[in-house]
């Protein structure tokens, strides 16, 4: 078998162990070792395929991590509509004393806060955030 085939063998491999993570790190290994198989097939010895495997899958690496794929995206669960379905939910408030309100909302009274810099008119606020038992609107 030729050096090369068992490079792209490899890199074979390791994609399909992508598949199963759901990140694209190994994906960029397996750009490495590609690169490592293209040096084979080029005629380049053992040490220069291991070294541009090597080169080309870190540089990968780094600038996949520098991307905006590499990054998680870190959010508030307090202020994160995919975690509490009743953030951007409407809620009538009838008064407000000094910011606080307390409203029914789906079946229970709950503590309602106004966001900073909101005016306190009664009316129709919508759900920014969840902290506990306390809705912030604005």
């Amino acid at each position: 078998m030729a050096e090369w085939v068992g490079w792209f063998v490899a890199a074979g491999a390791v994609l399909i162990l992508e598949l199963f993570t759901g990140t694209f790190y190994l994906l960029m290994i397996a750009i490495g070792i590609s690169a490592g198989g293209l040096v084979a097939l080029a005629g380049g010895n053992g040490g220069w395929q291991a070294v541009t495997a090597a080169i080309v899958g870190v540089a990968a690496t780094l600038l996949l991590r520098r991307s905006r794929f590499g990054r998680a995206a870190r959010r508030d669960a307090a202020q994160d509509p995919n975690v509490n379905l009743d953030i951007g939910q409407s809620v009538a408030v009838a008064h407000w004393v000094d910011g606080a309100a307390r409203v029914m909302y789906r079946g229970a009274l709950w503590d309602v806060e106004l966001i900073p810099g909101s005016d306190t008119q009664a009316g129709h606020y919508t759900i920014r955030a969840v902290r506990g038992s306390r809705l912030i609107v604005g």
